[in-house]
This record gives C-alpha cells, sequence and structure tokens, in this order.
C-alpha cells in the first residue's frame, strides 16, 4: 500500500531554497529590522544581498538569467522573509508581479528588453492600481491615456504604490476608451519608465511626479508613495504584450496578477503568524509568574495552541493556492481563501503572542511591538478582508450554480 505523500512536503530544491533563505533572514533581517525600523530607512545594505542570492528573479526563466522556479517555491521564500520583516518581502512583491505581468502578457521584446536586468535587480518594478478616491472598486478609476501620434499621453494620480520612488518601471493601470460599454473594456496597462530624473534623489521625472513618502504606522523601510501622471508621455510599444494584443486588456491582466498577489500576502501573513508563535514560545518559557515559567499556565497553553493550529492552517491554504496556479488552474477563489484566512491568522497570533508578552509587548524593546503595527497591513494589502469574502461568495456560488 502507497503511502501517502504530506501535501507540504518540500522538494529537495525547495528545501534548500528556504532553508537559505530561512539563514539569511536569521542572520541578516532579524538583527536589523528594528534599526530600519525605528528610522523607516530603505535596507539597501539587504537589498544588495538579495540581489546577490538571486531573489528578484526567483520566478524568472533561466532563459532571461531568472531561477525559473514556480510560485509554490516562491511562496514559501516569501514566508521565509516576511518572518524576519514583512517590509522585506514587499520589496520584492511589485517587483515579482511586475515580472509575472511580462512573461504572462508580454511581447518578445518587451521581455527581452527588461526581463534579464530584473532578474539581477538591476531595475525593480512596481504596480499600480489604486487611486486617492478608489480602493477597492478598480473600475472607478480615472487616470487616463489620450494617443498622440506613437505615444499616449498619461494624465492622473495613483496612491500607495509600494516601491514607488526607488522602482524603474511601474505597471499602471488606467482608462484608454472612456467610452467602453463596459468600463473595464476600455483600461490598459501601461509599462511606465522612469526618465529624466535620479530617482535616489528626487521624486521629479519627465512628466511623472512622485511625492514625498507616505508616513505609516508600520510597513516602514519600503516606501510607498502616491504617483501624479502629468502629461507622461509613454510609447504605444509600452502597452503591455504591445498594441495591437494589449490595449484595452489591462483589467483582466491585473486581474490575473491579483490571484498570485493574493497568494504573495497569504504568505507573507504565515511568515510574520509564526514569528509571533516563535516568540511567545521563547517569552513564556522565559518568563515567570506565581514561582513558575508562564507556559505552565494553562491559559497561556491554550493561546500558544490556538497560534499554532492558525499558522499550520494558513501554511495550507497558502500552498494548495499557489499549487493550483502552477498547475494552470483557476484560483481565484483559492486565493481569497489563503488570504483572507493568513492574513486574519497573522493578526490573530500577533495580538496573541503580544498578550502573553504583557505589559513588555508595548515596549519598543521588544520585536513584538513592531509585528503588532506590521500586521494590519496585511488586512488591506491586494484587497481587504471584506473583498475576499465578496470574491469567495461570487466564485462559490459560479461553480455550484444550480
Amino acid at each position: 500500500m502507497a503511502i501517502a505523500v504530506p501535501f507540504e512536503e518540500k522538494t529537495d530544491e525547495q528545501q534548500a531554497i528556504t532553508e537559505m533563505v530561512r539563514q539569511f533572514a536569521d542572520e541578516q533581517i532579524l538583527p536589523n529590522a528594528e534599526h530600519f525600523d525605528h528610522e523607516d530607512e530603505f535596507p539597501a545594505e539587504i537589498v544588495e544581498q538579495m540581489k546577490e542570492l538571486g531573489l528578484f528573479g526567483v520566478t524568472i526563466p533561466e532563459e532571461y538569467g531568472g531561477m525559473g522556479l514556480d510560485l509554490t517555491t516562491y511562496v514559501m521564500i516569501v514566508e521565509e522573509l516576511s518572518r524576519g520583516w514583512i517590509s522585506i518581502s514587499g520589496i520584492i512583491n511589485t517587483h515579482f508581479i511586475g515580472s509575472y505581468l511580462l512573461m504572462k502578457y508580454g511581447t518578445d521584446e518587451q521581455k527581452e528588453k527588461y526581463l534579464p536586468r530584473m532578474a539581477t535587480g538591476e531595475i525593480r518594478a512596481a504596480f499600480s492600481l489604486s487611486e486617492p478616491e478608489m480602493g477597492s472598486d478598480v473600475q472607478a478609476l480615472k487616470t487616463n491615456a489620450k494617443k498622440d501620434g506613437d505615444y499616449y499621453v498619461i494624465n492622473g494620480q495613483k496612491m500607495w504604490v509600494t516601491n514607488g520612488l526607488r522602482s524603474d518601471l511601474v505597471f499602471v493601470l488606467v482608462v484608454t476608451d472612456s467610452d467602453a460599454e463596459k468600463r473595464h473594456q476600455g483600461m490598459t496597462c501601461f509599462i511606465a519608465e522612469k526618465v529624466g530624473g535620479e530617482h535616489e534623489n528626487t521624486g521629479d521625472y519627465a512628466g511623472l511626479h512622485v511625492p514625498p513618502v507616505l508616513k505609516k504606522m508600520g510597513y516602514k523601510g519600503v516606501e510607498s508613495t502616491e504617483l501624479v501622471f502629468d502629461g507622461y508621455r509613454c510609447p504605444a510599444e509600452n502597452i503591455l504584450g504591445g498594441e495591437d494584443a494589449g490595449l484595452n486588456k489591462g483589467f483582466a491582466q491585473m486581474m490575473d496578477a491579483l490571484e498570485v498577489g493574493r497568494a504573495n500576502v497569504a504568505a507573507r501573513g504565515v511568515g510574520i503568524a509564526q514569528r509571533a508563535l516563535e516568540l511567545a514560545l521563547r517569552y513564556s518559557q522565559e518568563r515567570k509568574t506565581f514561582g513558575k515559567p508562564i507556559c505552565e499556565h494553562q491559559a497561556i497553553q491554550f493561546k500558544l495552541a490556538d497560534m499554532a493550529t492558525q499558522v499550520e492552517a494558513a501554511r495550507l491554504l497558502t500552498i494548495r493556492a499557489a499549487r493550483l496556479k502552477d498547475a494552470g488552474e483557476r484560483s481565484e477563489m483559492e486565493a481569497g481563501m489563503a488570504k483572507l484566512f493568513a492574513s486574519e491568522a497573522g493578526r490573530f497570533c500577533v495580538e496573541e503572542s503580544f498578550r502573553i508578552h504583557g505589559g513588555y509587548g508595548y515596549s519598543k524593546e521588544y520585536e513584538i511591538e513592531r509585528l503588532y503595527r506590521d500586521a494590519p497591513l496585511l488586512l488591506i494589502g491586494e484587497g481587504t478582508s471584506e473583498i475576499q469574502r465578496m470574491v469567495i461568495g461570487k466564485t462559490l456560488l459560479q461553480r455550484h450554480k444550480i
């Protein structure tokens, strides 16, 4: 009788890579995260090491200089990075989404132009949907592009762009046909290059202005910005997939990318939940009350049990969503489930760990304080928990229509 392979079992390659990334997190990220978080400083030294490890090209095919690995391996890597500090995973997430869009929808010329330099981290990508007056309702976006010869002139304002300042490319969704019968049928994704500016020192480019970095409660170190397009001229050849195939196809392309983006955020939730559990396990065995370590109190054991169960369940949901996507299956519901459960598990585990730490959890001397400020981001990014429930509910009804 054959023995079933455990669902979460890793291949030898996955095992080697995740062990390498975990060691990197233990040695380079965790000891330095407090400094970068406190100063809200971009972790340039860590990013340089990530380039050397090839982490910017994990999913990019080998022919373009990447590792050519699947989404499942990628989410395993993101979990390990997020266990160290979720801001580090944020630095590669939008870059990863950009490379995914290029690999799936880009022309051969676009792939050859960008992917080799993206694989090494020489150039990095950002991904832009949100606008100041548009939350989860993507069809309400106002940024538009009008054709002018061989160019499209883009005008409008984008919001909450991770890597908005330091990225070299921005995959941006805009309206190109305001008269489309259905609004989403008139949207196009452009590959907007930053030209005519020094991105380390200024936020001004030809037709594109990046206002000062937004101040945030958590998720520090990685910048979140607005992008103001004011007469930005984008070549028609920079329409994702080319003008013939890509014009007015941007909405479907971006929604596809959000599926992998949600798997990524789910992995971040698993990573931060895992770290919160580790901190709680250690502190509860060191701290004593009433003459014994607090881990011997049943109330604390119940918290640890609930946390560990949530971590395991979140990890399994995340791996399942990634494996479905790798198999070419529709995974909008599974990615939504993973993102919903894992982000809520991240918040839950961080809060329970915070409670176990008691008053010390409120002190900046303890790591859990940083996690407590970082975790809420996951409830919002790539669609709120409420939006995930809408996606799950609608897809359930579509798949089980009577």
